[in-house]
């Protein structure tokens, strides 16, 4: 096993927009560095869970999540330093453009907030499609918003052909100090593909070990990847503790597959280091619980896409059904709360029965129906919490709640973005606690500590035992 001995470099891809290839960048960098022998933590900056997990597969390492929003700076630097360690190389692919963040007037947010935090340069991917000398004034205009940002250099992408790059290069001399390490031709085909949450999951869309080496060889044949690594600076990486898993108090059943999949790493990190045994199962493929539990958190995905499959496991929806009629805490984000309700209907008008804890009816559409940042304050004692407590996350759904929700106690005050009205959402049920919104423990880890007592609390009535 590598073990890097020396201080690690690093490096930031963003893009002058979304769609500019980022991802696709960043996979192949990673891979292609791989290959030299280096040990490559990648990151993401903003509420994503399907880029890490594609990071993951390539690097062989967690990806984790940097937001300058969700989180404070002090949170993200934690991150970034536990992670960071053992690495030779640092990877953190942007969100969105390069300055785009929470609002317009402010950096929050966004990659060049997070940039100067960690304290590493800008590799700017610039989509050249239908440029050729304006691609300097984008350049002069991108490196010179902010001052205090470094950059370490730009990449062309999605370049037509030779003389297109000539152009490109010729009107790049009049956009002095900014050095470009190469240019890359349009491959269709090495696209990711896309739905309607952004691009497939890692569950469902594998990289294959001959995409990635296409990929890399792309990379090294019209890029300067030597000049990339000798131009990287070293990190000085921030001192701070692990989060060392505590002696495991309670069982705290996981879903994790293809339908669920979303889960930021230090939500389960902060559970296990409060004292939760992690049990991972699949509500696709297993009949029933796992034994012993004390508690369930159904995380976000694509139950809608694995509906069909979800309706047909009867044993396990009853089985959880019965858990939240007998006390079992369960905490549910997104696609976990639309597995509590009592159907699914997708855009086809299908209707396919969830676990019924919930007395509510989903509808898939065809539009996004939330999108952004969300605060949460609890207005009462709950699974997470005292009536009170606050905690940050995002919504990101297609889907709705088209009945059942009026008869439920509603325990989430949330904020979203600046300028609309505060509403109420988190529903509860039993000991039950379901909500669109994903939050992210590591902004208020007291969040974590909570949902552990709550599953001590089951234990100890059902058992006797702490």
């Amino acid at each position: 096993m590598h073990i890097a001995t020396t201080p690690p470099q690093g490096l930031v891809v963003a893009g002058t927009h979304s769609g500019v290839g980022k991802t696709t960048l960043t996979l192949g960098l990673i891979h292609a560095f791989r290959r030299r022998g280096l040990t490559v933590q990648p990151f993401k900056v903003g509420p994503d869970f399907i880029d890490p997990g594609h990071h993951t597969r390539v690097a062989g390492r967690s990806s984790r999540n940097l937001d300058g929003w969700m989180l404070s700076r002090e949170a993200n630097l934690a991150i970034f330093g536990r992670r960071g360690r053992g690495a030779d190389l640092l990877v953190v692919e942007g969100v969105m453009g390069l300055f785009d963040g929470f609002a317009g007037d402010t950096e929050d947010g966004s990659t060049a907030q997070m940039a100067k935090w960690v304290g590493l340069p800008v590799l700017l991917v610039v989509d050249a499609r239908s440029m050729a000398r304006s691609v300097a004034a984008l350049v002069q205009g991108f490196t010179g918003f902010d001052p205090d940002l470094a950059f370490l250099g730009l990449i062309l992408n999605r370049v037509g052909g030779p003389r297109h790059r000539q152009y490109l290069e010729a009107a790049l001399g009049q956009a002095p100090g900014v050095r470009s390490f190469g240019a890359l031709p349009r491959e269709a085909d090495l696209a990711i593909p896309e739905r309607h949450l952004g691009l497939a999951t890692t569950e469902d869309h594998p990289l294959t070990d001959a995409y990635l080496d296409r990929l890399a060889d792309l990379l090294e044949a019209h890029l300067d990847l030597d000049g990339l690594l000798a131009a990287a600076p070293a990190v000085r990486l921030p001192a701070v503790e692990p989060l060392s898993p505590a002696s495991p108090a309670v069982r705290l059943g996981v879903a994790r597959d293809r339908a669920f999949c979303f889960y930021y790493w230090e939500n389960l990190e902060y559970l296990a280091y409060y004292g939760a045994e992690l049990v991972f199962f699949s509500p696709l493929q297993d009949r029933e619980l796992p034994a012993d539990l004390h508690g369930l958190y159904l995380g976000g995905g694509y139950p809608e896409l694995s509906a069909p499959a979800l309706a047909d496991n009867d044993s396990l929806r009853r089985a959880i059904r019965e858990a939240a009629a007998a006390g079992l805490p369960i905490y549910a984000e997104c696609g976990g709360l639309m597995y509590l309700s009592d159907e699914i209907r997708t855009t086809e008008g299908r209707a396919f029965p969830m676990t019924g804890v919930l007395p509510l009816q989903v509808r898939m559409l065809p539009r996004l129906q939330a999108l952004g940042y969300r605060e949460v304050t609890l207005a009462a004692s709950c699974l997470l919490g005292p009536a009170g407590a606050r905690g940050r996350g995002h919504e990101f759904h297609y889907s709705e709640i088209v009945s059942g929700a009026d008869g439920l106690a509603r325990l989430y005050r949330l904020t979203p973005r600046t300028g609309k009205e505060e509403t109420r959402e988190g529903f509860a049920v039993h000991n039950v606690l379901a909500s669109y919104v994903h939050l992210h423990f590591a902004g208020n880890p007291d969040l974590a500590r909570h949902l552990v007592a709550a599953c001590r609390e089951y234990k100890r009535k059902a058992t006797g035992t702490f």
